[in-house]
């Protein structure tokens, strides 16, 4: 993806929502809504720089454009890839967000509802969604965003939207720090996973057993060892050398995930001091901890 570029007055920001049916595009477009955003659901593609053009005449009134693109569009959605390219003749650099959840989950949420999968035809739900993934594949690998919304609820996604779009620039790199248990799998919207495994386990305490890395003796007991503060310290430094390389590309958004055997202990309490070296440089970061509390 090339470097974004700074707004150009008079020429509204946009940002394109889609993702997988069911991910929750639904309350992400409600919370842009909320913050502020005029927000058009299922525009076709052909038509986002009609939008733009007509935004423009508004004279800033329309600052800030949402458009969620998706499946339902059928064959207007294959004309996502030449809409965004004639986009940058009206100097419109738009960031892009995905949703996404697994497979079960999703399949899950279908089922709750009654509805069947845009893509389903007369398969089974299984078949749209991998019908969908397919065709979205190359669009999430673009993403300036992605979001799992996997574990979350409709008030932790509306959180994690106001936490990346509540700032005011645009050029800004923010961070979400993200503990995780391998046990219960890979977080598949991190850009970087660091294994904190190799450091001695609380668990294998019996007083700190109970505890998380949120306690402060769990916290001494992780930190206090030499081979984490190396780790944070060379960690630290390969942050250092690549961070303003994702600003200078346009990255906006960096979700760094840290995990250990569980979400509960090493991984929590390591996420915390990345979280607080990376506020030291003055970056905009966030801590949640993905499986604090499943044990």
């Amino acid at each position: 993806m090339t470097a974004r570029s700074e707004p150009v007055p008079g020429v509204p920001e946009l940002t394109i929502l889609t993702g997988m049916s069911g991910a929750g595009r639904s309350t992400a477009a409600r919370c842009l809504e909320d913050l502020g955003w005029f927000v058009v659901d299922n525009l076709p593609p052909g038509l986002l720089g009609s939008m733009i053009e007509l935004a423009g005449l508004t004279q800033g009134s329309v600052p800030r454009i949402a458009v969620v693109v998706d499946v339902r569009g059928r064959s207007f959605f294959a004309d996502l890839r030449s809409a965004l390219d004639r986009l940058a003749f009206l100097a419109v650099d738009p960031q892009v967000v995905y949703l996404e959840a697994s497979e079960d989950v999703l399949v899950r949420r279908f089922e709750a509802v009654r509805r069947k999968h845009p893509l389903q035809d007369d398969g089974r739900i299984i078949d749209g969604i991998n019908r969908e993934r397919a065709l979205l594949e190359d669009l999430r690998g673009e993403a300036d965003l992605v979001i799992d919304t996997s574990a979350m609820n409709v008030h932790q996604l509306r959180t994690q939207i106001e936490q990346a779009f509540e700032g005011d620039g645009r050029s800004a790199l923010q961070a979400t720090v993200l503990s995780f248990g391998f046990k219960y799998g890979l977080p598949v919207d991190a850009d970087l996973v660091v294994d904190v495994r190799f450091l001695p386990n609380p668990h294998w305490v019996p007083d700190l057993r109970p505890l998380t890395g949120q306690d402060p003796a769990v916290a001494a007991y992780v930190l206090d060892n030499p081979d984490a503060q190396e780790l944070l310290r060379r960690y630290g430094g390969v942050l250092e050398l690549i961070l303003p390389g994702y600003a200078r590309e346009g990255k906006r958004y960096l979700t760094l995930a840290v995990g250990c055997t569980g979400g509960k202990h090493r991984s929590v309490a390591l996420s915390e001091a990345i979280g607080q070296q990376l506020r030291q440089h003055g970056i905009e970061t966030h801590v949640t901890h993905r499986d604090l509390g499943r044990e």
